[in-house]
């Protein structure tokens, strides 16, 4: 009964997350009896989740008292960790950001400097309703124990155990996930269901991709899929950070250092090309911090390679999330588990 109550609980609120909504409303898009729906209400209403907040005329009869989330109520806070910086996010129920902070990261950190560097900002924002922290981090790692497994470009980063490090240092619950699968989680919660294949790729000190395929967050068999960026594109190309040559990511950083902007975006448009080819998805986002510096020569780069067949329209555009986009879907994988929806 336990279960089902929160289970229930968990529906509603999702469900009000969308906007103002009836009681009528809740119960017919739920699948839930008006009497459950009732008392659940009740029960979110008791704990400050929602609030009546008007009415809606329906024609013949009384006008139906709409419900709204209270967005404010729980907040939750999201990090993305590069090579060389640390950003730290706060979001309410919505997922809408309401404030951030950045600091520089040394080279080479450690876990040590980087979890007394995340407690310190943390700590600036601080609040009573705060559900949990999420990472967005560098892999290789494992999302499901909250290990960090060789994260490449980070010598002093083997087989830690940030989850647990970061749950002794904060006290708060923490989840942890690659970068790339936070930035598509943020894009899923901003479209919806509309969004059902897509790919993003993010370019920042590397270059990787979160896959969302058939509505769902794809992580592989050990959680580490989306090592884009360490997929060969030159036989005889640059040495890369993670020992190999000729990876994508080594290729499209060392035309970027050279000053050469269109062969860069060159490398993403054809690697991006084979993932569509690959998984045949409709839809790719481009984000991180080269994207963001010239957003127009990335779009142009990858739509430049992609299929022209008028039967497989593929839609290329910018994160509208801008930096946040990583810290942003960080938080919203703790506000995904307080809905019941883990991602």
């Amino acid at each position: 009964m336990r279960f089902l109550r929160g289970y229930n609980d968990a529906v509603v609120l999702g469900l009000a997350r969308s906007g103002a909504v009836t009681r009528v409303e809740l119960a017919e898009r739920s699948g839930l009896t008006p009497q459950a729906v009732s008392k659940v209400v009740g029960r979110l209403i008791d704990e400050g989740l929602l609030v009546e907040s008007g009415t809606r005329n329906v024609g013949v009869g009384k006008p139906r008292t709409l419900l709204r989330l209270v967005a404010d109520s729980r907040l939750a806070l999201g990090a993305q960790v590069e090579r060389d910086e640390l950003r730290v996010v706060l979001t309410d129920l919505a997922g809408d950001v309401l404030d951030r902070a950045v600091a520089p990261l040394p080279p080479d950190f450690d876990p040590p400097t980087f979890v007394a560097e995340l407690t310190r900002l943390v700590n600036g924002m601080r609040d009573d309703k705060l559900l949990g922290v999420g990472l967005g981090f560098v892999g290789p790692l494992d999302h499901r124990t909250g290990v960090i497994h060789d994260a490449t470009g980070l010598v002093k980063w083997h087989d830690v155990p940030l989850r647990e490090l970061a749950e002794d240092s904060l006290g708060l619950p923490v989840v942890l996930d690659k970068d790339t699968n936070t930035a598509i989680v943020a894009e899923a919660w901003r479209r919806g269901e509309r969004l059902r294949d897509a790919v993003l790729v993010l370019v920042g000190t590397g270059v990787g991709v979160g896959l969302l395929l058939d509505g769902q967050v794809y992580r592989g068999a050990r959680t580490n899929a989306g090592e884009f960026g360490h997929t060969t594109i030159q036989l005889d190309g640059p040495p890369c950070v993670c020992g190999r040559t000729g990876c994508v990511e080594a290729v499209h950083n060392l035309a970027a250092r050279s000053g050469d902007l269109a062969g860069a975006t060159a490398i993403v448009g054809l690697a991006v090309a084979d993932l569509v080819q690959l998984l045949d998805v409709d839809h790719v986002v481009l984000a991180g911090r080269a994207v963001l510096a010239e957003p127009e020569a990335y779009l142009a780069g990858v739509r430049a390679k992609l299929p022209t067949d008028e039967w497989l329209p593929v839609e290329v555009e910018v994160t509208p999330l801008g930096d946040d986009v990583v810290a942003a879907g960080a938080a919203m994988l703790v506000l995904s588990e307080f809905y019941g929806r883990p991602r």
